[in-house]
């Protein structure tokens, strides 16, 4: 898996570290400080999402993804608030992995496109709910949040509303744009004002 990773990233980026187990990784991280960490969530000793927690105790503008086998949204959700801007799934690493660590570097959260509403409606157990043309799945979560925008309050107002962090509201936010197949925060804003209003 490390070789495979290495050669999907190589190209474009200079890899100065691998490590084997999360205690490795919490100590490479302070020695090396790399520009974006990447971090599995099953790893022995530490599992990722503590070792993105102890980084980013020690060093707040880490950006770390996190790269896993596991396609379940309480993950996705738990690394974001332990802090991760990305969040990719190993089974479709390739190119979007390229694409998670371009958008770490400029500071901004990529989650796999595999996390779906869909996902999320399964895990909830709750049926999907229809909005808009029918064809829009928003979880209650996004649709309180694109609420919350639609109100003119920023991410980490809303943050502290619902008692998560900034990361988890604009994960939603960029969640529920793809849903809703809307290209800009202004559009949610429409969107919420007349059918949330």
């Amino acid at each position: 898996m490390v070789e495979g990773l290495r050669r999907i990233l190589e190209g474009e980026f200079d890899i100065v570290g691998v490590v084997a187990d999360g205690q490795a990784l919490v100590v490479a991280a302070a020695e090396l400080q790399p520009d974006v960490i990447l971090a599995d969530i099953t790893m022995p000793l530490l599992n990722g999402i503590e070792a993105t927690r102890r980084i980013l105790k020690d060093n707040p503008g880490a950006r770390i993804v996190v790269l896993t086998m596991h396609p379940d949204m309480a993950y996705a959700i738990e690394s974001l608030d332990a802090g991760a801007l990305g969040y990719v799934l190993k089974s479709s690493a390739g190119d979007v992995l390229v694409t998670a660590v371009r958008e770490a570097l400029k500071g901004r959260v990529f989650v796999a496109p595999e996390i779906t509403a869909e996902a999320v409606q399964a895990r909830s157990g709750r049926p999907p709910q229809l909005k808009h043309n029918g064809t829009a799945l928003l979880t209650d979560r996004q649709r309180e949040i694109a609420r919350l925008v639609a109100e003119g309050r920023p991410t980490k107002d809303i943050a502290a509303l619902l008692h998560i962090s900034a990361r988890t509201v604009e994960f939603h936010k960029y969640r529920a744009l793809e849903a809703l197949g809307l290209k800009s925060v202004a559009e949610l804003i429409q969107y919420a004002i007349r059918n949330f209003a």
